[in-house]
């Protein structure tokens, strides 16, 4: 009788593994870090076998259910790996594999685009598909025309994929998978000595074969990327492979076509919208060292490597490289401890790095700095002007954009120009109320006020209910209810009005919900006659179009406003990162930014492109606060349907923690709440939170760690989730 140790993918502290039976019938599948489905308290839950071994009590032994996945790419690096998240998140070992392991893919299916078909039929195999005529054809061309692509040999016999598919499970057909090339593009730019330099300090890390992290701290437009290049190919020349993170890999195709371009089928594409077999066949190649270079978004960051020698973390400040779910990680500091076990080096690559980044980067700090202060061929950085709109109000303008606005896309459309405009808010109007009794139309799941878009629907953006715009208040019958608020529909409207007749396109998430249509967006507005795009963040980062010499931002308020400690520093990275989108070509670009606060020094040293003076200003404002970097927090969320259940678990919790804190007799640690959290209410959960402050990251986490144990199941309706050091309170 055999027995597997399971790590299962719930949220429990104390024992990490249980043990359950090895069926008969699944003793042959099941080997190490399968992922297998098993019973636990009451429900059926995935796990990771960790190892076969004798439990130390044979009575209540379940049985394993079912084989998930046999071999979900993990290995004892991996495990490593885990173990530290579980300590470091304050996670389940379980709920640490999983991220790592992704969703289960089975096996590969179908054929990669590049691999080709050959016919291997057996003999008067023709003959025998004298009633499958399509079959037939098909064979027939492969025969005669060999090494064709598998979508090739359809077209050429003039039938569907699934005809192919069908020859290819009879064995009548068999895939050729193609060798991997490089593809150096012929001539490589000429560095500038910045870049040069920046290239020499990698290359001397790397001689060291010691774990190392480079900050590379370089303006928009100053080639951080043909350096990323660079150090790859030199990685490559050791035989070894080199992982790159990109924010949203699907916003910025021009990115990948670059990595691909000049490492061809050598490169491997990590991101969701892929198949199981796809996602199977990249995975595949890279644990079998096919693929030497990865370019994903986060959980790229945990592909099956076998020689890792380079990490490269692309717009480092970006906050999608945390995780939002359990277990909440953040990809620098994964980064970080692969490097370290792996003796690689990592590059954090910003115009503008995360606060905690340049901290550590000072002298005397775990990170070296590396600067690219100029842009490529000596181009300028573009000329950027603030408009108060407390004074275009003043002057009776009541239109969203401000003159000078005008002027300067009226300009860009006479002269054949493209132009981009900001707004980091979707929809037609952020509110709907009534103007007699002031009546805030709400999401009835969410406390959160519902989005107006120009269908005339109301949506919720954190639940997705909707429903259609009453004419009149519900509350008090008034007809006086409307929208106010701006949006990106709102924006497009007014453009359209304003300029009838010109070209324009809108990226935000209710234009881009389709698979592959960021990239079509793009392209027609690349390559078409579109004149001005209109979008969120998401084009705020990687686009690289020469033609675009104007950017607007069309109101910076909007994440200025925000009540959070990060709200400042957000703001200065989305100005100076979208203004950086304007100027990359010969003629030299203009930003225009709208503000109700044009003396906010994020805005002032945005405009001057000053990130050190942004630095030390905010660095005060957070050293008297004591934020981060000067301290440490972590956040424990607390929801669920009942909010008097919810705030009975959430005082518990704030007893019990001071009480660890006495115990412990650990000094500096503050426990700041219970309130609600930001917002009380989604999805008909109410929510509360908790935040632990203090100087050293081991004893808020040594706190928390403690309470979780003894807390077990106590409050079972109640959800507890725990981010350490989070982005956002």
């Amino acid at each position: 009788m055999q027995f597997a140790e399971v790590a299962v993918s719930v949220p429990v502290r104390g024992n990490q593994s249980f043990h359950y039976r090895v069926p008969e019938a699944l003793a042959e599948e099941i080997i190490r870090f399968s992922r297998v489905e098993v019973p636990f308290s009451g429900r059926l839950v995935q796990g990771f076998v960790l190892a076969f071994n004798n439990p130390p009590d044979l009575k209540k032994i379940k049985e394993i259910k079912r084989v998930v996945e046999q071999q979900p790419f993990l290995d004892d690096q991996l495990l490593v790996l885990a173990q530290w998240m579980e300590q470091r998140y304050l996670c389940g070992l379980g709920d640490a594999l999983q991220s790592i392991a992704g969703s289960a893919i089975g096996k590969a299916t179908g054929t990669k685009e590049q691999d080709v078909i050959i016919a291997t039929p057996p003999d008067n195999a023709i003959e025998g598909l004298a009633r499958a005529p399509k079959q037939r054809k098909v064979l027939e061309v492969a025969l005669s025309r060999p090494e064709h692509t598998k979508t090739e040999l359809a077209k050429l016999a003039g039938v569907n994929l699934q005809v192919v598919n069908s020859l290819i499970k009879k064995g009548y057909l068999s895939v050729k998978a193609t060798e991997p090339r490089v593809e150096l593009t012929p001539s490589l730019p000429v560095l500038t000595k910045e870049q040069e330099h920046a290239l020499a300090k990698i290359r001397d890390a790397m001689e060291k074969q010691k774990p190392q992290a480079i900050l590379l701290h370089g303006v928009t437009g100053s080639g951080k990327t043909e350096v990323y290049l660079r150090s790859i190919a030199d990685t490559m020349s050791k035989g070894r492979q080199s992982i790159i993170l990109i924010p949203e890999i699907s916003l910025t195709p021009q990115m990948v076509a670059r990595f691909k371009d000049r490492f061809g089928n050598l490169v491997a594409v990590l991101h969701s919208s892929m198949s199981n077999g796809e996602r199977y066949a990249e995975k595949k190649r890279i644990r079998d060292g096919l693929a030497q270079v990865i370019l994903g978004a986060r959980s790229a960051i945990f592909a099956p490597t076998e020689r890792l020698g380079l990490i490269i973390i692309d717009e480092e400040h970006e906050p999608s490289y945390k995780q939002d779910e359990n277990p909440k990680y953040h990809a620098r500091e994964v980064a970080l401890k692969r490097a370290a076990q792996n003796d690689a080096v990592v590059i954090l690559g910003s115009a503008t790095p995360a606060l905690e980044s340049y901290c550590r980067a000072r002298e005397g700090g775990p990170y070296q700095l590396v600067t690219l202060a100029h842009r490529v061929d000596n181009r300028r950085l573009p000329r950027v002007q603030i408009v108060d709109l407390r004074e275009e109000l003043a002057k009776g303008n009541l239109n969203i954009f401000s003159s000078p606005l005008i002027s300067a896309l009226s300009k860009r459309i006479e002269q054949g120009e493209k132009s981009i405009l900001f707004l980091n808010r979707r929809g037609f109007a952020t509110t709907v109320l009534c103007r007699r009794c002031g009546q805030v139309m709400k999401c009835p799941r969410c406390d959160i006020s519902l989005t107006l878009h120009n269908d005339q629907r109301l949506k919720c953006h954190y639940c997705g209910y909707g429903i259609s715009s009453p004419l009149t208040c519900p509350e008090c019958n008034s007809k006086y209810i409307r929208g106010f608020g701006v949006g990106t529909q709102r924006v497009e409207e007014e453009v359209k009005k304003l300029f009838p007749g010109c070209k324009v396109f809108r990226m935000d998430a209710d234009t881009t919900s389709r698979k592959g249509s960021h990239k079509e967006i793009l392209e027609q507005f690349i390559n078409g006659d579109g004149q001005i795009l209109i979008g969120t963040q998401m084009i705020a980062k990687g686009l690289d179009i020469p033609e675009v010499t104007l950017v607007g931002v069309v109101s910076a308020d909007v994440s200025l406003n925000i009540p959070d400690f990060r709200a400042a520093e957000r703001t200065f990275q989305l100005l100076t990162q979208v203004a950086g989108r304007a100027g990359r070509g010969e003629a030299s670009g203009d930003v225009i930014v709208q503000t109700y606060d044009p003396e906010h020094f994020s805005i002032l040293t945005a405009r001057d492109h000053d990130f050190i003076s942004f630095y030390h200003r905010e660095m005060s404002v957070r050293k008297a606060l004591c934020y981060p970097p000067f301290s440490h927090l972590i956040r424990i969320l607390f929801s669920g349907i009942s909010e008097a259940d919810v705030m009975a678990a959430a005082e518990w919790w704030q007893e019990s923690l001071k009480g660890i804190v006495e115990e412990t007799k650990i000094t500096g640690v503050e426990v700041l709440g219970p309130a609600p959290a930001g917002i009380p209410k989604i999805k008909e959960r109410f929510r509360w939170q908790l935040i632990l402050k203090g100087a050293v990251s081991t004893d808020l986490r040594k706190v928390a760690g403690t309470l979780l144990q003894r807390a077990g199941i106590r409050f079972k309706k109640v959800t507890v989730s725990i981010d350490v050091d989070p982005l956002s309170i």
